[in-house]
């Protein structure tokens, strides 16, 4: 199995591109006609600069214009043609990818096609080329891959052959299953793509839009499987327009690119274990059972404010780490751990972002099956080395550089606690009500998104929500959630455009994405808000005007208003009767915060209604001591 990747698909010159295809792991490259355009260097030179990175051309792309031309300009496109095929030969690849026709002065027509394809695919023997033909879904006259392949079969040829790419197909609404019928041979090369559904202009989406398999809504995996179904063995390349790659890290896009390649080609074989891909070996997606710890770093004066604060919320103390400054701190279900040591990975994140989540720890079915995959799709191991009694638990790099760690209930793993940790009885903490983790907030650029979204649906067993605009009083900031479908694992992923919202003020304060917020699940919202009172813990002040606005919206009884308004807790009803409550704490550092809610009848959302006025309640908390107020 051979992997490509477009150069139009990532930013950055020629040489830039080349680099990181190259280190991301791809095979090949096909070469984007502009990008040659663009380069000071001849096509011999290209090739060889190609080969010296290790990397081959697959495809030379795109022959535009071609088939059904009326003379004289049937007669130029061949002449054209053959000016391309001189720079295939330098270049040192044989395939060339002819597009179906745009121009308003093309002849429409099967046969007409057909054979001008045939007298191409002639010329093209001769010198030892190829000739691959793509229905564009807005050609003039072909815009459908069964007709493409129509004219492929009565070119009758055997150096022409049909091109397929997911987009196409999807944009035109056609099933992928009707290439199962098509002959393997006859399939030369393969595009892959996947792009968010929008209605609109087919070529604006397509050159806009496009983002690697798993980022969008197409069903990239059941496309895979009808062609790899016709015993198709070439390269498995990837051709993605997007203007927010254009601009981003070509490291990062090509990372991204060969993970989602990967990752598609291996769903696609464990959805169809008798298609035709050799798939990289790797454990299947790997099943959370829930959120195991977080970890906090910090110093020793701000680690006694987070006891203060979680004191509040109603942790106790449980257990002291048998060789590090690590303490544990466990409500319910859940722990918190706050690391205050002086060398190793926290500290270093301590001093990089201040008090800060530096790790996530999940329970998972297999720990270390959970390190293979991850390797296998890119992503970085981490160790470090253990103290006598310690154990070495599998870990990798996750969002911002943070850690994620694994732990399991089949190896020694499940006794970490009582392994590492001197537990403690715990001391006689008010019982606020708190169970478990809800769900995890991470904050980052906007940019950044879609590869975190890519990196936890690909490794992990879990789906994506559609995404959410949250309205921040200074702009925008796109939310999207990564759950498992029993729910034991929900990761919100936001992303900020600007640094001037909330979202946005976390990522520069604390020089990087990370964990923004902790939302811990209540069994009965308002015992907990009242034992939360009595202990002491800072609720985030809501407007009074929301809760009046509550009784307008959900007709609610005044008496059930005035409750929610005592202890500042937001409301949410869905279309099947599920509801959701939601308290929040005061900041804490740079634009951390606690969360803690309820959900009854089968709710699955987060709120997103109540985010705007969320955030307004925090930005007035923000205000300096001594400001005036409007």
């Amino acid at each position: 199995m051979k992997t490509s990747i477009a150069t139009v698909s990532i930013s950055g010159d020629l040489r830039e591109k080349l680099a990181a295809i190259a280190a991301a792991g791809f095979d090949g490259i096909e070469i984007f006609e502009n990008d040659f355009l663009a380069f000071d260097g001849g096509p011999r030179e290209v090739g060889r600069m190609v080969r010296d990175h290790g990397l081959e051309i697959a495809l030379f792309q795109p022959f535009r214009d071609f088939e059904g031309m009326p003379e004289p300009d049937r007669q130029r496109a061949f002449d054209r043609a053959e000016r391309k095929f001189d720079v295939m030969e330098e270049l040192g690849t044989d395939l060339v990818l002819v597009c179906s026709n745009v121009s308003t002065a093309a002849l429409g027509g099967i046969d007409r096609a057909a054979a001008d394809l045939r007298e191409l695919g002639e010329r093209a023997q001769r010198r030892g080329l190829r000739i691959g033909y793509e229905a564009l879904a807005w050609g003039r006259h072909v815009n459908d891959h069964r007709d493409a392949w129509e004219i492929v079969r009565r070119a009758d040829h055997e150096s022409v052959g049909l091109i397929v790419d997911s987009f196409h197909t999807y944009a035109r609404k056609i099933d992928p299953d009707t290439l199962r019928s098509v002959p393997g041979d006859k399939i030369f090369f393969v595009q892959l793509a996947d792009a968010p559904l929008i209605d609109m202009d087919l070529l604006y989406w397509s050159r806009h839009f496009r983002n690697m398999p798993g980022q969008g809504d197409l069903d990239v995996t059941r496309f895979v499987r009808a062609v790899a179904a016709t015993g198709y063995g070439g390269t498995w390349s990837l051709e993605i327009f997007n203007d927010q790659f254009r601009g981003g890290s070509p490291s990062t896009i090509a990372a991204d690119g060969h993970r989602s390649l990967i990752a598609v080609l291996d769903a696609a074989k464990r959805a169809e274990p008798q298609i035709a891909i050799e798939t990289r070996p790797m454990p299947a997606p790997i099943a959370v059972k829930g959120v195991e710890f977080i970890e906090f770093a910090a110093n020793e004066t701000e680690a006694r404010d987070l006891s203060t604060l979680l004191g509040s919320l109603g942790f106790s103390h449980a257990g002291r780490h048998i060789a590090k400054q690590v303490d544990l701190y466990r409500a319910g279900d859940v722990n918190i751990v706050v690391n205050t040591e002086r060398e190793g990975f926290a500290h270093s994140a301590y001093l990089m972002h201040g008090t800060c989540v530096c790790d996530i720890g999940l329970r998972v079915e297999d720990a270390q099956a959970t390190v293979e995959r991850a390797t296998a799709l890119g992503t970085r191991a981490f160790e470090q080395p253990v103290s006598p009694g310690e154990l070495k638990i599998p870990a990798i790099r996750g969002v911002g550089g943070g850690l994620m760690h694994f732990i399991d209930d089949k190896t020694e793993l499940a006794q970490v606690w009582s392994t590492e940790f001197e537990l403690t009885s715990q001391s006689a903490q008010t019982d606020v009500g708190i169970s478990h983790i809800d769900h995890v907030g991470q904050t980052m650029n906007y940019e950044e998104l879609l590869t975190w979204l890519l990196f936890y649906t690909t490794l992990f067993d879990t789906h994506k929500t559609p995404m959410t605009d949250v309205v921040d009083p200074s702009g925008l900031v796109r939310s999207q959630v990564i759950e498992n479908s029993k729910g034991t694992v929900r990761i919100t992923l936001n992303g900020a455009d600007k640094s001037s919202t909330l979202a946005g003020r976390f990522v520069a304060e604390s020089f990087g994405s990370s964990v923004q917020h902790l939302a811990f699940a209540s069994i009965d919202i308002f015992k907990t808000a009242a034992a939360l009172s009595q202990a002491g813990f800072a609720f985030l002040e809501i407007s009074p005007n929301y809760f009046a606005d509550l009784q307008a919206r959900f007709g609610i009884e005044d008496v059930f208003v005035d409750q929610l308004k005592q202890h500042n807790i937001l409301y949410d009803r869905d279309g099947t009767g599920g509801e959701y409550f939601q308290l929040y704490s005061s900041l804490y550092g740079d634009g951390f915060f606690f969360e803690i809610v309820e959900r009854r009848g089968g709710y699955n959302g987060y709120g997103a209604p109540n985010a705007q006025f969320r955030i307004a309640a925090q930005k007035r908390s923000m205000r300096h001591a001594g400001m005036p107020r409007a």
